[in-house]
């Protein structure tokens, strides 16, 4: 009999907190209608008692999200749970997810609990939860660490308590595949409700194992997976969402299940994420890899074109990949722009399709061909939420392999034009070091990076930059084909993302 799996989806939560993936309130707003649309049955929204912009962005997917279940984490503590509820209790399908530690380390180091502390608050606030929410989930902190004893305990007595979904995370991705089946059926065993109500796992990928420990999961009564767009997530990241979701699709026969994934929206699902964060997958990753379909060698090659099946167990089509068609010129008009944002799966308003309409437009001008890719990076980072605390006036680089290269950047700033002026041994080097001498602030660059977004020499160039001030990362991002401009631009974006955190923590103090 062929069995359900529920994709539990923690992009937003757990994937951000990725370094380099954080992702502003729009961002996460039109990542979850994505989700949505690609078929998870439960997003992970955020942490609402992290912060206020948390808890906004928490609120707002649960505003606007109606087909997926939309859930919150909370701390065993009641304040995390009236924030968590307070922030998702305008969802279709609002769910709280409560966790606390229970391997022997976490509990004497970190909580600094006995065993009999951390069972009686677990049911005390899932009983809370679960006064204030149909659909409680409870998740045991390093559970694959844990005593399978002491698990079988305080699983039954929050379950007693109102959870409906139980949650056995590989919180620091130490199990392995065989170990993992025999530990989830070894508290199956000794749990007298357990099989009463939904087993999910969580499972890192420190060893590389996140996605298989998850598959015998299934094997072992599992039906709902957390898991992540492109396997982002702290340290190692999590099981990858779209592995999942194709072996089930491709091999559900080996695990008696399928699931509600809507295959055909992985890749552009993908591209969203890599365009938002500014973070791309391996060429080699499986499914969205560039090279996923990729087939060199000439015998390869031969079998492909005799026939497919020769060397690919999925087709392209399957997970949502085409060819990088020519789809909008310089004559296109607004409304079939407004079909193709449409068609690639973004809502956006009036106002800031007129924004992204204007951008296009002078993209058309200066580029012969126009691809779902650029319109995709126009749409993620085209609307902007942060003030223009700094703007670009102008800037003049001169560079050669004979000369040492000098830069001239030209800022608007709050105390007016400024001018900085910097030598190093490239471009773009010499125009950051310029922008710091405008700035006046002690920032460090912790990473750089620049991509060619489509083939050709006109593409795109995309540029990330990650900044560290006071303890803080801010990423900023842009696009252009001068890929130097793009380089200047994205890091004004990250200052002024700095500027605008300053004058919320000083609003805040007053």
């Amino acid at each position: 009999m062929t069995k359900r799996i529920s994709f539990f989806d923690t992009t937003l939560r757990d994937g951000e907190q990725s370094p380099g993936c954080s992702m502003n309130h729009r961002e996460k707003l039109m990542m979850a209608r994505q989700l949505e649309k690609l078929g998870v049955d439960v997003i992970e929204a955020g942490f609402a008692a992290a912060s206020p912009g948390d808890f906004e962005s928490v609120k707002a997917i649960a505003d606007h999200i109606s087909e997926s279940t939309v859930a919150v984490l909370a701390r065993t503590v009641k304040e995390d749970i009236d924030k968590a509820w307070e922030a998702v209790k305008g969802a279709s399908k609002p769910r709280i997810h409560t966790f606390i530690a229970t391997s022997p380390i976490h509990m004497e180091y970190k909580l600094k609990m006995t065993p009999q502390q951390v069972a009686d608050r677990a049911e005390e606030m899932v009983a809370y939860a679960a006064s204030l929410c149909s659909q409680v989930e409870f998740s045991a902190e390093d559970a694959t660490r844990s005593d399978t004893d002491f698990l079988a305990e305080i699983f039954d007595r929050v379950i007693m308590a109102g959870a409906k979904i139980i949650n056995i995370p590989d919180t620091v991705g130490y199990t392995t595949p065989d170990e993992f089946y025999e530990f989830i059926m070894d508290i199956r065993k000794k749990s007298k409700y357990l099989d009463n109500v939904q087993i999910s796992v969580h499972c890192h990928n420190d060893l590389g194992l996140g996605v298989a420990n998850s598959l015998a999961a299934i094997k072992a009564g599992a039906t709902q997976i957390e898991c992540t767009v492109n396997g982002i997530g702290e340290r190692a990241g999590n099981a990858a969402l779209e592995e999942i979701a194709m072996v089930l699709s491709v091999r559900g026969d080996k695990y008696g299940a399928n699931s509600n994934i809507n295959t055909q929206e992985i890749t552009r699902t993908s591209n969203m994420l890599s365009s938002i964060t500014g973070v791309n997958v391996q060429p080699n990753k499986a499914i969205v890899g560039a090279n996923a379909f990729a087939h060199e060698s000439g015998i390869h090659q031969h079998g492909v074109l005799s026939n497919r099946e020769t060397y690919e167990i999925m087709t392209p089509e399957s997970v949502g990949l085409s060819k990088n068609n020519l789809v909008l010129g310089k004559h296109s008009g607004r409304h079939a722009f407004k079909d193709k944002v449409i068609s690639l799966g973004y809502q956006i308003d009036d106002d800031q399709l007129n924004i992204i309409f204007a951008q296009f437009k002078d993209l058309a001008d200066k580029k012969k061909q126009i691809f779902d890719r650029d319109i995709e990076i126009l749409l993620t980072r085209g609307i902007k939420e942060t003030r223009d605390y700094y703007k670009l006036e102008r800037f003049v680089v001169n560079s050669g392999n004979t000369i040492t290269t000098t830069a001239s950047v030209v800022l608007d700033t709050p105390e007016g034009i400024r001018e900085g002026i910097s030598f190093a041994q490239g471009p773009v080097d010499a125009s950051f070091k310029a922008i710091e001498q405008c700035v006046h602030k002690d920032i460090t660059l912790e990473d750089f990076s620049l991509q060619s977004i489509t083939e050709g020499t006109d593409a795109l160039g995309y540029a990330v930059v990650k900044l560290r001030y006071k303890d803080k990362h801010f990423v900023g991002r842009d696009a252009s084909i001068d890929v130097v401009q793009a380089s200047i631009s994205a890091y004004i974006n990250a200052v002024n993302k700095l500027m605008q955190e300053e004058e919320t923590q000083e609003a805040m103090a007053v």
